[in-house]
């Protein structure tokens, strides 16, 4: 009967290695894909403002009026299939690497060095994650700014994605925009899980509860805080990069013109100012979907 009693009370082992990442991943992409596939709107009268600031110049609130009286209530969904699809992918790769690299360097310095030096690995392990990320969401993001910025471009992702490929190949069409990608996704990522790990942290203290003590509900409002905090640091430090990418990624460019050159030629055009355009909705939607996502 003991023997019985004490088998029924032995927990589950913990999953581990490829178990454990597997589960971050799948977490990350139904995170990902969802929160980012329901801000699809936000995104499109972002992309809007950016690429169009002539027209779209008067706040957020305003370019979604403009949008459904110029175009209709269904472009505020266009795009949505390769951004789910995208970020469905990307959230994999961003959320099980994350945890991978990260256990990967706690593992090789040591936990009690780890502990002082938590920062760097925070940064390092979602940079590392997001490279690899980022090759994999780049050609989908290109398909769906291309779709805002032409709508007669395509009736959709795969329609899309085939023409892109077909007119302009893989470099030139899907990878345009992955140094924009990353200088926007990399100080991103790493923005949004440093700023997440420090707030949560900081809040952590100034409340002079253990965590194991707090309720479920005490929790998830610290998340939801942290997520906000972070995503709003995050949706700043990359917004530059941003515009870059909606611009670059808006029409084809010129013959024998390198990805470079268009890169500076925009910058120059744009000034500050207008690396900014677009701010205000991403700031919005970023928190959103950070603290949706962490």
């Amino acid at each position: 009967m003991t023997t019985t009693q004490n088998a029924d009370t032995i927990s589950p082992p913990r999953p581990t290695g490829i178990d454990l990442y597997s589960r971050f991943a799948i977490a990350g992409a139904f995170g990902c894909g969802i929160t980012h596939g329901l801000m699809t709107p936000v995104d499109v009268v972002k992309t809007k403002i950016q690429l169009s600031p002539e027209i779209y110049n008067r706040g957020m609130i305003a370019g979604f009026k403009q949008v459904v009286k110029n175009e209709g209530a269904a472009t505020l969904l266009t795009g949505i299939g390769p951004t789910a699809t995208g970020y469905f992918i990307q959230g994999a790769l961003k959320f099980g690497g994350y945890e991978f690299w990260k256990k990967t360097m706690i593992d090789a310095i040591g936990v009690e060095k780890a502990t002082e030096y938590r920062m760097p690995i925070y940064m390092v392990s979602s940079a590392i994650a997001e490279f690899f990320a980022d090759v994999a969401l780049c050609p989908l993001e290109a398909t769906r700014i291309r779709l805002v910025s032409q709508p007669s471009f395509a009736t959709g992702l795969v329609s899309g994605f085939r023409r892109l490929l077909q007119e302009e190949g893989v470099r030139r069409g899907f990878y345009s925009g992955f140094g924009p990608i990353l200088f926007k996704q990399v100080p991103y990522t790493m923005a949004k899980f440093g700023f997440y790990e420090i707030a949560s942290e900081k809040i952590l203290q100034a409340m002079n509860t253990p965590k194991e003590e707090l309720a479920p509900s005490t929790l998830t409002i610290i998340d939801l805080n942290s997520g906000i905090i972070a995503g709003i640091a995050a949706a700043l430090i990359s917004q530059p990069a941003d515009t870059l990418l909606s611009k670059i990624n808006k029409e084809k460019g010129l013959p024998g013109q390198s990805v470079t050159s268009r890169l500076i030629s925009l910058t120059q055009q744009l000034g500050v100012k207008g690396l900014f355009l677009g701010t205000v909705p991403r700031v919005c939607m970023v928190s959103i979907l950070t603290a949706g996502q962490l």
